[in-house]
């Protein structure tokens, strides 16, 4: 399994943890995913898909056999995954939690998210980000 490591100069004024990270690292946006933690019928539920686009909740929820979903508590998030918002990975959480990566990820031969602390990011084929979180694959991200 082959991975690379990129780190970049954190900006606390960043609008967005995820575009800064693809401009940082000179990557387009739908190869930058992000991580989020939604509460799908009061389970916490992992969703990584890319900066560009957003997160479809009821994609999500049918994606794992649930009927709502909603953003969890960014408190709950980091207390569950052991992260801080912005640098919450999809990889190597305090708890495993199910999660579901969006299936355009497999349109790239690579993939970056973070890596466990802002400004950190982890580029890995889509196929082992797969296999390291248990993950299921589905449509669950929004242009």
């Amino acid at each position: 399994m082959e991975f690379t490591l990129h780190s970049y100069e954190h900006d606390p004024a960043a609008a967005s943890y995820g575009e800064e990270a693809a401009e940082a690292l000179g990557v387009a946006p739908e190869r930058v995913f992000k991580t989020l933690v939604a509460d799908v019928d009061g389970a916490l539920t992992v969703a990584v898909v890319p900066v560009s686009g957003s997160l479809d909740l009821k994609a999500l929820a049918a994606a794992v056999g649930g009927k709502r979903a909603a953003m969890a508590d960014p408190a709950a998030a980091e207390r569950a995954t052991g992260y801080v918002r912005g640098g919450i990975s999809p990889l190597g959480q305090r708890k495993a939690l199910p999660t579901v990566v969006d299936s355009s990820a497999g349109r790239h031969g690579t993939v970056c998210v973070s890596a466990g602390r802002r400004g950190l990011e982890i580029e890995l084929a889509p196929a082992d980000l797969v296999k390291l979180t248990g993950a299921v694959t589905a449509p669950i991200a929004r242009p």
